[in-house]
């Protein structure tokens, strides 16, 4: 079979409206964590009048859903279908990644000179797209870097497949990459001295989300996780937090879990069947649950929960349920890891845990369940107004002038003030 040169996939010439690049490996549009990261921080690469062009390999791991939702104007969307062989095929189908990309774009009839920038996570990073991209694109290479694992995670520790391709891509972006993006500051610390480098937290889009309607909490006190928790996130400690309340306040609360079947959360995370023991439909488990119902679901809870360890992959992420709750003012209950101290604030947009312990657990929701209406009230308009840090459309200047080689990159980098930003249509 033919095999196209690099210099035959893009047409060297030509004018065109100035684009971005975008790769993604996820079930983009779907809505999962990684998704929404994509599609939020280009859009804020993209500013006014560009268009930002994402070829997304569909995943092996799972059919695609029949209809995609919507995409924003700017978003030009191009899926790869997955491989359907074994494990020798799908290895050589990701090997061939940036060779079927760049044929895509030469389908689409996007041009070497319509491209002002290269977007992609650091899962995506290797030898083979750099050359690729460095050849046939010629366009400044942002990588962005969401996560820093740590062997403590996997159960071969540093002999693990997968926390050995993470720390390869480490090792590689801050040598071979022309900008990196960072999601915390921790990560931004570990790049900014060889690269030019930007931190973005996570990002929303504050107009998706309808205003918080939950009930009275003279009803009960309505928690929410929302996510597959893994190893990185304590939901026994949550379980084991509500057991040892008082019998007449423990039966005030409830805690849905969304994103995960009982099965799969004994299975997958650090729960097990004792923790649950005594709790009986205190602890709802909804399963894999499409994206609106997570948001229906932030909207009637009082409280989203998150408790983490305070370890280094807990400092070097930055939970992305934090902004999406925020932007649906539901107030947070959590314990401070990351970056998370410089946007929550006990009492204000949410309610600070002293530690990652059970008691500790216990005092936050005994300080949540003597709240009243009024109370809960001003920590939600307070939980809306942060979102607007979050919100993509304040970071758009930074973000686009960096990915596109015009902006040096900074470790306290802000979003405009809200008068400078963009309007939020509701």
């Amino acid at each position: 079979m033919f095999q196209p040169s690099v210099a035959d996939l893009l047409d060297p010439v030509g004018p065109g409206t100035p684009r971005l690049l975008a790769l993604a490996a996820y079930r983009f549009p779907h809505g999962d964590a990684m998704s929404n990261r994509l599609l939020h921080l280009a859009r804020s690469a993209t500013p006014p009048g560009a268009t930002v062009v994402v070829v997304n390999d569909w995943p092996a791991d799972g059919t695609r859903p029949p209809v995609d939702p919507p995409l924003p104007a700017e978003v030009k969307l191009l899926t790869l279908p997955p491989s359907r062989g074994g494990k020798v095929a799908r290895w050589w189908h990701r090997q061939r990644r940036p060779f079927r990309v760049l044929a895509a774009l030469r389908r689409a009839g996007v041009r070497r000179a319509d491209l002002n920038g290269v977007l992609l996570p650091l899962g995506l990073w290797n030898l083979t797209t750099w050359v690729v991209l460095r050849v046939a694109v010629r366009r400044p290479i942002t990588v962005d870097v969401l996560e820093r694992h740590d062997p403590e995670q996997f159960a071969l520790g540093r002999l693990a497949p997968y926390f050995i391709r993470h720390r390869w891509g480490f090792f590689l972006a801050p040598r071979l990459a022309d900008r990196i993006i960072t999601i915390s500051t921790a990560l931004h610390d570990d790049f900014a001295r060889r690269r030019p480098t930007l931190m973005v937290p996570p990002q929303v889009d504050r107009a998706a989300y309808q205003p918080p309607a939950p009930p009275s909490l003279t009803d009960g006190l309505r928690l929410l996780y929302a996510g597959t928790a893994g190893t990185k996130d304590l939901l026994a400690v949550v379980a084991e937090g509500i057991r040892r309340l008082p019998a007449a306040e423990r039966d005030r609360v409830r805690l849905t879990i969304a994103g995960m079947t009982r099965d799969q959360a004994v299975r997958l995370s650090d729960l097990d069947a004792g923790n649950l023991d005594g709790l009986g439909d205190q602890v709802i488990f909804l399963g894999r649950v499409p994206r609106e119902e997570v948001l229906a679901e932030l909207a009637r809870a009082h409280f989203s929960v998150l408790v983490r360890p305070v370890a280094g992959y807990s400092r070097a992420g930055f939970p992305s349920k934090v902004p999406e709750s925020l932007a649906a003012g539901c107030p947070v209950l959590l314990n401070h890891t990351s970056d998370l101290d410089r946007y929550i604030t006990d009492g204000r947009e949410g309610l600070v845990l002293s530690g990652a312990t059970p008691d500790d657990v216990s005092e936050g929701l005994m300080r949540a369940l003597a709240l009243d209406d009024d109370d809960w009230r001003r920590m939600s308009q307070a939980a809306r107004d942060r979102a607007r840090d979050f919100d993509y459309r304040s970071w758009t200047p930074a973000v686009s002038d960096f990915v596109a080689g015009a902006g040096r990159g900074s470790g306290t980098a802000s979003p405009l003030s809200e008068a400078d930003s963009a309007p939020v249509s509701r």
